[in-house]
């Protein structure tokens, strides 16, 4: 069912031949009808221009699952990524995927009995460690869930996992596949948000946040635990006021107790980056903040912006919810004491209270 008519709809399907015949693949063609379909070797055959809302059914040849590359010399939680799409159709203005990805078009991978074997073998072959894993990297986690239904398998499959939960992190609103699954709290479902000001500027293409909170809503009515990320919060003129609403927002449909954790990261990206911004969307004016390249020479608000920012989000979050788990995004140790008054030394350290959070 999609009321607003905001699912995406595939113009083209390319598929690599080593996937062709796989079920996962058949499932995706077979849910978007009528698609032109046109079978390649590999990705490397593509070159621009390509059918409008082209997309490619691919073969993972690398591993499914690894950790989050983190940040020199900042504290990291040492979240595992799975990667199962690369590539979104939400055309945020700031998205880091727009000069990571060196395919031309959003790639769904479709070999993923190996990453269930994958999977299977990783967890089971380490039971001591716990592993918070996740799909919301390389792409949104369920803004092709139509497509794929990929969410069902994940929370079915996580289910029956004692040292791992997986977060499907979105700003979409697809949850009818899993909310009624048996989940045993296996499942994080989180959303990013951001000020309202941000969302109409840089997210045009999104659900609007009441639409996102409404979502969470019903998942916590479901008993899934929930997940917050301000990230990347952008300094204008009202951030004050905006990002205090989206608090009071976010406590006005959620309890604390449903609560697994709420990240807090500041905008900041390559400066390879910056040109591309510019020429994708010339309408943001978000590369006019003021910006510096920090220790990992990614442009970063100045040090005391951040500060200032972290400060008032934390207070405000620990109003309604004394007990919330708030974290930073890939923050120094002194940015954590000055923004939050404590830290968790290192990144392992950071990684123990997440992995508690929810063991």
């Amino acid at each position: 069912m999609d009321p607003a008519g905001r699912l995406f709809r595939p113009g083209h399907f390319f598929v690599e031949q080593p996937v062709a015949a796989l079920p996962f693949t058949r499932r995706i063609l077979d849910r978007a009808p009528g698609v032109e379909t046109t079978i390649v070797a590999s990705a490397g055959e593509l070159t621009p221009p390509l059918p409008e809302r082209s997309m490619l059914l691919a073969q993972q040849r690398g591993p499914f699952m690894r950790y989050c590359p983190g940040t020199q010399k900042h504290i990291c939680c040492m979240y595992h990524n799975l990667d199962v799409a690369a590539g979104c159709d939400l055309g945020c203005s700031y998205c880091i995927l727009q000069g990571y990805l060196n395919v031309p078009v959003t790639t769904l991978y479709c070999n993923v009995e190996e990453m269930w074997t994958e999977l299977e073998g990783t967890l089971s072959g380490r039971p001591n460690e716990f592993f918070r894993v996740g799909t919301g990297e390389m792409s949104d986690s369920l803004t092709f869930d139509h497509l794929t239904g990929l969410s069902v398998d994940l929370v079915k499959f996580f289910s029956n996992r004692a040292n791992a939960v997986i977060e499907l992190k979105s700003k979409n609103l697809q949850i009818e596949n899993f909310i009624a699954l048996p989940h045993r709290r296996r499942t994080v479902v989180s959303w990013s948000v951001n000020a309202g000001a941000v969302v109409a500027s840089e997210e045009p293409q999104t659900p609007g946040l009441d639409e996102r909170l409404r979502a969470a809503a019903e998942v916590q009515k479901a008993g899934f635990r929930l997940g917050f990320h301000f990230d990347p919060m952008i300094h204008h003129p009202q951030w004050r006021e905006g990002y205090r609403q989206v608090v009071e927002q976010i406590f006005s449909f959620v309890h604390p107790e449903n609560l697994a954790w709420i990240s807090l990261g500041a905008l900041r990206y390559p400066p390879m980056l910056d040109r591309i911004i510019r020429e994708n969307h010339p309408e943001s004016d978000i590369y006019l903040g003021e910006l510096l390249p920090g220790i990992d020479q990614k442009y970063r608000y100045f040090k005391p912006i951040r500060i200032e920012m972290f400060r008032a989000l934390h207070g405000w979050i620990r109003a309604h919810a004394p007990d919330a788990m708030i974290y930073l995004c890939m923050e120094s140790d002194e940015v954590w004491r000055k923004a939050f008054g404590y830290s968790p030394a290192s990144s392992a350290g950071l990684k123990k209270w997440l992995d508690d959070r929810v063991r």
